[in-house]
């Protein structure tokens, strides 16, 4: 990162062209790459350059020129500060529009593949309360905004809400979040009250001090609804009276849990669940089917949303009725028992044990008989003796985390040689990355991008490969 000179410090009329990730809109001047914060493509504006760094340089608008077609007026308060929601400032066709862009850069860049024939991006019906689970974090170090510091009044320095992008410690206290329906906002905001009015102490991310370090709050379609809180030490009545008071408040609540993390990190999986009221877990209901939700099974996030992509998912792997198949990280089972009506059997493997403990429970509770699921390193468990014991898959569907599959998977996968892989990515570079090692044996048949987050830059994307069986007899022949 080096110093920019006073005298070069301002560009004027400098055209915005396109958006990258974390909501910066991308200009040029000459030669030169500028990242200009909440920039939107279209925009022309006056800039002033923050930093240089190696192949770019970072900046701030300091006059809209002239305003792009694609901008429109952010609806939260917090948007620019808190570190969630980065694209409210554009509207949502053009959202759509640059998250099918992403895909189509990264398969052409990276892949080399033919995007002529990319299925049309689908929205989200929903573009704000969509989420069905949400963190927050406690914290004694609130995040100062610029009308806090212009203020005479004694600062209140706890906070509830979302994490500063950039800075663990400090944490940006939220009024109203716009991402999950109510009563989620009520919630935080009553428990943040009570607290205060009843001196519990806010953690310290710093020093690992405090009582109160997070609460989760977990949604469903069916109305049912989770709190948990989570606290740093034992504090037997602190917590009864936070518990009792939520239980009084929300009687609606289904599931009201707490957890006491004595760890320097947030992760829960290691941790006991202590049930205060009600059951352990939450129901959620996609196409007939229900599925367990507890604390720490995995979902994903947008309920309305995943139906579809489930449904696209299924339609690209074409099921005809006695398919054997192999559904690779499957979480706690949603596309296995998804799809498990539709093929002969489901063969279902994910890295985490609780997650497969819940994809068996899912199958169970929805008397589907024709699942199977592995515990196991998708690199190692994968391997010539799993695939002799179980069968080689018709179609494979694979849904990797971000970092995309392990090389060694996708060695397998090319041995195996299933007939089609459906490729369910929430990072089309990884995606592509992979399908350029694949591309020797399989040809992409068809491309579909889901908007899962409305107002972020993340966008999930679905591709259909077909294995090409010219290619592999003329491999076989060459051996």
């Amino acid at each position: 990162m080096k110093k920019i000179p006073a005298d070069k410090k301002f560009l004027n009329n400098i055209q915005v062209i396109d958006i990258a990730e974390e909501g910066k809109g991308v200009g040029k001047s000459d030669d030169l790459v500028i990242f200009i914060d909440k920039a939107v493509p279209g925009d022309v504006v006056d800039v002033e350059l923050l930093r240089r760094k190696k192949k770019f340089y970072e900046g701030k608008i300091q006059k809209i020129v002239k305003p792009s077609e694609h901008r429109t007026d952010p609806f939260c308060e917090h948007f620019g500060v808190c570190g969630g929601c980065k694209w409210q400032h554009l509207n949502y066709d053009a959202q759509l529009l640059f998250k099918q862009k992403s895909v189509v850069d990264a398969l052409q860049r990276l892949a080399k593949v033919d995007t002529s024939g990319i299925e049309p991006i689908l929205g989200s019906k929903e573009t704000s309360y969509y989420r069905n689970k949400l963190e927050y974090t406690f914290s004694d170090k609130r995040w100062l905004t610029d009308g806090d510091m212009r203020s005479d009044e004694e600062m209140e320095m706890n906070a509830l809400g979302y994490h500063i992008p950039g800075r663990f410690d400090k944490i940006l206290d939220i009024q109203h979040c716009y991402l999950q329906a109510d009563p989620s906002n009520d919630i935080r905001n009553k428990v943040r009250e009570y607290a205060l009015a009843n001196k519990i102490s806010f953690y310290n991310l710093k020093n690992h001090e405090g009582s109160l370090r997070n609460l989760i709050i977990r949604t469903s379609s069916t109305g049912e609804l989770m709190v948990i809180v989570v606290f740093a030490y034992v504090e037997e009545e602190q917590i009864a009276g936070m518990m009792k008071f939520i239980s009084n408040e929300f009687k609606s609540l289904k599931s009201l849990l707490y957890i006491i993390n004595q760890k320097k990190n947030d992760t829960i999986f290691d941790q006991d669940i202590h049930v205060f009221e009600g059951a352990d877990h939450i129901f959620e209901n996609m196409n007939g089917l229900k599925f367990k939700i507890g604390p720490k099974s995995f979902y994903q996030t947008n309920s309305d949303q995943a139906f579809e992509l489930y449904k696209i998912t299924k339609d690209f792997a074409g099921f005809k009725g006695d398919e054997l198949v192999y559904d690779l990280y499957t979480g706690a089972g949603t596309i296995a028992n998804f799809i498990a009506g539709s093929v002969r059997s489901v063969v279902g493997i994910e890295y985490v044990p609780t997650a497969i403990e819940d994809a068996k429970i899912n199958s169970e509770i929805n008397s589907i008989k024709n699942t199977s699921f592995f515990a196991g390193d998708m690199k190692d468990i994968l391997n010539a003796e799993f695939i002799n014991t179980h069968g080689k898959p018709d179609v494979v569907i694979t849904d990797p985390p971000r970092a995309g599959m392990h090389a060694d998977v996708v060695k397998r996968l090319l041995e195996m040689e299933a007939e089609k892989i459906v490729y369910v990515s929430c990072n089309a570079a990884t995606q592509a990355r992979d399908i350029a090692l694949m591309k020797d044996k399989y040809e992409v048949s068809r491309i579909r991008p889901v908007d899962m987050f409305p107002h972020t830059q993340h966008v999930e994307n679905v591709v259909l490969l077909t294995l090409n069986l010219n290619q592999v007899k003329t491999t076989e022949t060459a051996e």
